[in-house]
């Protein structure tokens, strides 16, 4: 019998077929917390439901999904919702992190407005692109998912985003920049470092001509202490 291959260190289309984050956190201090397929199904399909129309489907990006989204998509705008923000506001236990050194990861939390990325799913594919996403968001079930209203310079459309469930364990709450630039230097999980992460999804937002000034506070602020370089 052949050898499994590790899992791949970046999050691939690949590795979420095959199942790879359930599998890794099936090994860990956080199995207990993991979801069920079965579990992730009835919430896949309460938010589908829950759509406000039929036909294709508008998915929010504000974070890692901007510059790795993975998922099939057939048009992709630049849009900004209000309402929420986004904030380095989750413990990662697992990609960015470890149980013993929680990292840290972006959320979508209550308050202010996010300008980030809506990615068009075709209706006859929109629900197979949504169970990868799945795998990879909800498995820990510290998002909720739910219907955003968006808007670009033109239009305005209803998009399924990831909020972030306060309730939860993984929520981190809002922490002051020194806290967030001191872990996200000193932490690292299965999917790399936690500045890696700042920095990539500042270089994928600029690539859709978006500045997050939060982002850019805390990379000079990491910058100037001469840390994750």
């Amino acid at each position: 019998m052949s050898e499994q291959p590790p899992p791949p260190r970046e999050l691939t289309r690949a590795a979420l077929e095959a199942d790879y984050l359930r599998q890794g956190l099936e090994n860990s201090a956080l199995r207990d917390a993991l979801l069920t397929d079965e579990q992730l199904d009835r919430s896949l399909h309460a938010a589908l439901a829950a759509a406000p129309a039929s036909g294709d489907i508008w998915l929010f990006a504000y974070g890692s999904l901007v510059w790795n989204p993975i998922v099939h998509f057939a048009e992709r705008r630049v849009v900004t919702v209000h309402g929420f923000h986004r904030r380095f506001c989750l413990w990662s236990r697992i990609n960015r992190g470890t149980p013993a050194h929680p990292g840290l990861v972006l959320g979508l939390d209550r308050g202010g407005c996010c300008t980030g990325v809506a990615y068009r799913l075709r209706a006859d594919q929109a629900e197979a692109e949504l169970r990868l996403l799945w795998r990879r968001e909800m498995l820990l079930g510290i998002y909720r998912p739910r219907w955003l209203s968006v808007a670009d310079s033109t239009s305005r459309l209803q998009a399924l985003g990831f909020a972030v469930l306060h309730s939860g364990p993984s929520y981190a709450g809002r922490l002051p920049d020194e806290a967030v630039v001191e872990c996200l230097c000193r932490t690292a999980g299965k999917l790399g470092r936690g500045i890696d992460y700042l920095r990539s999804t500042i270089d994928g937002l600029a690539q859709a001509g978006i500045t997050d000034a939060y982002l850019q506070r805390l990379d000079a602020l990491a910058r100037g202490q001469g840390q994750g370089a």
